[in-house]
């Protein structure tokens, strides 16, 4: 799995975020995880390494918001109760 961080300028309160939220889960049906914050202009999302997400960007451009920058990191799942 993957995690997706992109940085989105034009996010502006917490409705923002949830519009965004709604844009990758619409586009992405095995999002895993998803969470905006307006705050620092962030939505990281969590899928499958195979997954092309390039239709979540085209949403977030077409509803009047701009991605400045995407990445994309291994997502390594923590938990309270893993032991090695």
């Amino acid at each position: 799995m993957k995690k997706v961080t992109l940085k989105i300028d034009g996010m502006r309160c917490g409705m923002c975020e949830t519009h965004i939220n709604n844009i990758v889960r619409t586009n992405l049906t095995k999002v895993k995880k998803v969470k905006s914050n307006h705050h620092n202009g962030e939505a990281t999302f969590v899928v499958d390494d195979d997954v092309n997400y390039q239709s979540v960007i085209d949403g977030i451009t077409r509803d009047g918001y701009r991605v400045l920058e995407q990445k994309d990191e291994p997502y390594v799942e923590f938990s309270l109760f893993h032991s090695k």
